[in-house]
C-alpha cells in the first residue's frame, strides 16, 4: 500500500498512470540467451581458466585507451 500511496502522491495531477510489472532477465541469463553469445562466453571462460589473458594496470589501460 505504501508503494501505491507514493505513486498516487507523485502523480496526483495526472488523470491516468500506467504501471507495468514484468520479470527482468539477469545478466548471465541474457548472455546465455543466444547461441552466439553463449559460445563466445564459454570460449572466453575457457581462455581465462587456461591463463590465456591479457593483463593491464589501470595506468596502462588509461594510456592506451584514454581516461
Amino acid at each position: 500500500m505504501k508503494l501505491l500511496d507514493s505513486i498516487k502522491a507523485a502523480f496526483k495531477d495526472s488523470t491516468t498512470v500506467d504501471i507495468t510489472v514484468s520479470e527482468s532477465m539477469d545478466e548471465t541469463e541474457y548472455l546465455l540467451s543466444s547461441k552466439a553469445n553463449r559460445e563466445h562466453l564459454e570460449r572466453s571462460m575457457k581462455q581465462a581458466e587456461e591463463g590465456d589473458v591479457v593483463v593491464f594496470t589501470l595506468e596502462e589501460l588509461q594510456n592506451k585507451y584514454g581516461k
